[in-house]
């Protein structure tokens, strides 16, 4: 059931990763020129190649958007409460915790208190950031219901153009360190709001001269490999500039992990409760858990590259997100939909 409905690619995610993972730090190590001339490229702290490819990993993830599925959003206003209150209200707050007591507290040890900052930094990028994209697969995995699951992922993503910086400038200052507003509103721009934008527009434009039926089952499939590429490179450009300190501190992968594994069961579990303590169907709660258990984890690694640069520790964070979350979320669907039954009464 879990290899239901996922590509190549997506199946084998955090394989691809530890391939970049490698590749990126050999290149570092042995042929330090590529990232040394890849940092001259910036505009206001913002790596313009790692700016085009995160553009070429969310154009087509917003392009999946509809956002006319927004004026549904009264009919069942439960499964949304779940979703916005516990991916804006809880989550930030939990991983900011949960972060802070491994990272700050029990590796301290491990840790040189600079990196754990950084570290901290990226986890709570990874925290603001609800997933808009890759939760569309955990939600047909575990057969969510198709058009509420898009109700959910259009307004997450409404709210996300005025929650994220607030809540990032906050915890992160809670944190002493200092946030530069005009980067992460250039970062939240640029990654959200641009492609966003573009996103709408084209897909309004589509389907209006060709079909829903050929938007989705032509149009949006030429741009899978341009995802793929498009992550995979900024992979290996990332771990490039950070093969210094992962051949330094190779455990510090597995410590930041830990946080990261914990926190996302965690708020799983808090919005599936929630949803089967209101008696939600399990087509609705499912997703509701997903979205909030499963990261944007694009935005993450484009704020904290702008906020910290490509060679910081909250980089290298919000990446042990990537490498994590698909094993996770497999292991998740599974549990979603091993409890089918303790819902069944709810239809």
């Amino acid at each position: 059931m879990a290899k239901k409905g996922l590509s190549l690619f997506e199946r084998y995610l955090s394989i691809w990763v530890a391939l970049c993972i490698i590749a990126g730090v050999l290149i570092g190590q042995y042929i330090p020129s590529i990232p040394k001339f890849l940092s001259r490229m910036e505009y206001a702290h913002v790596s313009i190649p790692v700016a085009v490819l995160i553009w070429l990993m969310i154009y087509p993830m917003m392009l999946k958007i509809d956002f006319s599925s927004v004026k549904k959003i009264g009919q069942k206003p439960k499964g949304l409460i779940v979703t916005w209150v516990t991916n804006w209200l809880i989550k930030p707050f939990t991983m900011y915790l949960i972060a802070y007591f491994f990272l700050k507290i029990v590796f301290k040890a491990y840790i040189p208190e600079n990196l754990s900052t950084e570290y901290l930094a990226g986890a709570v990028l990874l925290g603001a950031a609800p997933c808009t994209a890759m939760v569309f697969v955990w939600s047909y995995l575990t057969n969510g219901d198709p058009a509420y699951t898009l109700v959910q992922v259009a307004t997450n993503d409404l709210i996300i153009l005025f929650a994220f910086t607030p809540i990032v400038a906050f915890l992160l200052g809670v944190s002493n360190v200092r946030v530069p507003y005009d980067t992460l509103i250039l970062s939240t721009i640029l990654f959200v709001v641009i492609p966003l934008t573009f996103g709408y527009f084209t897909r309004k434009r589509v389907i209006e001269s060709k079909g829903i039926d050929y938007f989705e089952n032509v149009f949006l499939k030429k741009f899978d490999n341009i995802t793929i590429i498009g992550l995979l490179l900024t992979l290996v450009i990332i771990f490039s500039f950070q093969g210094e300190i992962i051949v330094n501190n190779p455990f510090h992968i597995l410590l930041i992990a830990v946080p990261l594994t914990i926190q996302t069961f965690l708020i799983f579990f808090i919005a599936y409760g929630w949803a089967k303590a209101w008696k939600l169907p399990h087509d609705i709660a499912a997703p509701a858990a997903m979205v909030g258990a499963s990261n944007f984890f694009e935005l993450a690694v484009a704020v904290a590259i702008s906020l910290f640069g490509l060679k910081s520790g909250a980089a290298l964070a919000t990446v042990v997100g990537v490498l994590t979350e698909v094993p996770i979320m497999l292991t998740l669907v599974r549990i979603a939909n091993a409890t089918r039954g303790y819902f069944e009464a709810h239809k």
